[in-house]
């Protein structure tokens, strides 16, 4: 079995660039993606915006991945897509990474582990919105999926909740595409978007935002008919009273991330409670010598160009 300097968990912004880095410090390197292609949240993102850190223009989200992966293939560097990790285990001198994809069980040996896991999004749920489970429930990067992947459109009539820039690039999207968004609903007394995205994605389309108000309840038994939403206090509690119900189609949720760390609890690594990723020293690596972490998995970036300088900086510090 080969066994690797570096195995990296995670194909997307954070975990091209560690590979990359790893691979220019004469590391051996690998990579393991879940997906079928790599370049992880932002195949989706077609707005531009990407890139004005690192590379002093605007690009699309493919764009930006794409420049990752060129260098990344022209490295000669190995992966595996379609890859699911199931188990780590730590050895005297290293650690054993079982994966599962097309062609069964796979095991790999290495020196250093770079989780480059990045984050997914809240659901209904985890904020508390009381009612059944319609079709038309959805956060906006799923909504953003089936837009701007795979070409199909999920509303009509919508509703979203949250202002951060994911849900407000999707109300000028659905806009676009012809869809009524009925408002922006953001539970605290300010928003939490860009200012740009807030100018370029509600301003010049005239799409309310509607600040200290958020949605408390869905009604609809196969298909989400409407909503219900409340003022919030101070303390974001809703005021009894205050009720409006609006009748939609669709429920978008814009309300928050969280870094995917299931990987580095199964591995004992304590975890920030306040960013929800790994504890990590200046060189991204966490309380367990040899783990490193990266990118959203480390902590939620509001730029990907971020996404990427860590990346690179675990990199460097694996290899």
């Amino acid at each position: 079995m080969t066994v690797y300097d570096v195995l990296v968990i995670g194909g997307g912004p954070g975990g091209l660039a560690a590979a990359i880095a790893a691979k220019k410090n004469g590391a051996k390197v690998f990579l393991l993606e879940r997906e079928e292609r790599l370049g992880g949240i932002l195949k989706q993102c077609i707005h531009d915006g990407f890139g004005l850190l690192r590379f002093g223009e605007k690009l699309s989200g493919p764009e930006y991945a794409g420049r990752f992966e060129d260098e990344f293939h022209a490295l000669g560097i190995a992966c595996e897509v379609r890859t699911f990790v199931t188990e780590i285990k730590k050895k005297k001198d290293g650690f054993l990474v079982s994966a599962v994809n097309s062609r069964g069980v796979q095991e790999y040996r290495t020196r250093t582990l770079i989780l480059a896991t990045g984050c997914r999004e809240r659901t209904a749920k985890q904020v508390a919105i009381h009612g059944t489970r319609p079709a038309g429930v959805f956060t906006a990067g799923c909504a953003q999926h089936f837009v701007n992947r795979m070409g199909q459109m999920p509303a009509k009539r919508c509703v979203i909740l949250g202002s951060g820039d994911i849900g407000l690039i999707m109300a000028r999207r659905l806009t676009l595409e012809g869809v009524k968004v009925l408002g922006v609903y953001e539970v605290k007394p300010e928003p939490s978007g860009l200012t740009r995205n807030l100018v370029q994605c509600l301003e010049d389309y005239d799409i309310p935002l509607y600040l200290s108000r958020t949605v408390t309840r869905v009604f609809g038994t196969e298909r989400l008919t409407g909503v219900e939403t409340m003022q919030v206090d101070d303390a974001m509690r809703p005021i009894p009273g205050t009720e409006e119900r609006i009748c939609c189609d669709t429920l978008i949720l814009s309300v928050g991330l969280i870094p995917e760390n299931e990987i580095a609890e199964s591995l004992g690594i304590p975890l920030d409670p306040k960013t929800k990723g790994p504890v990590c020293d200046n060189r991204f690596m966490t309380m367990e010598d040899g783990v490193f972490s990266c990118g959203n998995a480390m902590h939620v970036n509001d730029l990907v160009d971020y996404v990427s300088e860590s990346g690179q900086i675990a990199g460097d510090a694996a290899a």
